[in-house]
């Protein structure tokens, strides 16, 4: 555990499940300059730790996410706030080498469904709720559009970024926002179900497949699978790759599976 009194976001690492916590209530886990810094901090320390293998995303409080901290996005120079920040924060979640798992039990707006979009799994309870309320008050979802467009068809985006409407859980799953929307008592459990899968698969394959599903198709399928040719045989013949294959063979459980040798 490698949290203190005044932090607003906590980490701890379990068995290989490193949970970041968005530990400040008080202002509905709003993206503050000390939220963010600290959010970096944190999920640059889970990703360099060899002992983790999954990221989970989670709260306190009854909301996920509010967005910017607009008590800080008063005044001039005000559209700078967290120009680096966020982007920095959005990209280390799209990027991470290591599966990341968002965990929804209250309401995200704005930059916090930036923060959801940018995760791999996200598993929302039927109580949270969604908005890109941005032009609400006058500003646009630009920043967190990077992230969230690969997720949701054109026409919800169009609708939902224009409208700022709020839409329930079961509709996030439904466009691709979320993975799933489960009964608020479900939620844990689904969460575990996620993050127990996800430690089953090996490091470097996780890696690899994450950043395969992000890349850039070629122009012809010749050349994609060319290039997917050289991707599977370099796993197959990897060390993962042997050990995957003997311990099929061999009817036991591989060695990067956590408690085992």
């Amino acid at each position: 555990m490698t949290d203190t009194p005044d932090e607003l976001v906590r980490l701890d690492v379990d068995a290989g499940v490193a949970t970041l916590t968005l530990d400040s209530p008080h202002n509905r886990n709003a993206l503050s300059a000390q939220l963010r810094r600290e959010l970096i901090a944190h999920l640059d320390t889970a990703i360099a730790d060899p002992g983790v293998r999954v990221l989970v995303l989670t709260h306190t409080g009854p909301v996920f996410c509010a967005g910017m901290d607009l008590k800080e996005s008063r005044g001039a120079g005000a559209g700078q706030q967290g120009v680096h920040e966020v982007p920095r924060i959005l990209t280390t979640l799209w990027d991470s080498p290591k599966p990341v798992v968002a965990r929804i039990a209250g309401p995200a707006r704005a930059g916090g469904v930036g923060l959801v979009a940018a995760c791999d799994v996200a598993v929302a309870a039927e109580r949270a709720t969604f908005a890109f309320s941005e032009v609400r008050i006058g500003v646009i979802p630009a920043v967190i559009s990077v992230v969230v467009l690969p997720r949701l068809s054109a026409r919800a985006a169009h609708e939902l970024f224009l409208t700022g409407e709020t839409f329930d859980a079961r509709r996030a799953a439904e466009i691709g926002l979320v993975n799933t929307a489960v009964a608020d008592d479900g939620l844990d459990a689904e969460v575990e179900r996620y993050t127990g899968m996800l430690r089953l698969g090996a490091p470097g394959a996780l890696a690899a497949a994450k950043e395969m599903l992000r890349r850039d198709r070629p122009a012809t399928m010749a050349a994609d699978f060319a290039e997917m040719n050289v991707l599977s045989a370099t796993h197959f013949a990897s060390e993962e790759g042997q050990e995957g294959i003997r311990a099929f063979a061999e009817k036991r459980t591989p060695s990067w599976v956590p408690g085992d040798d």
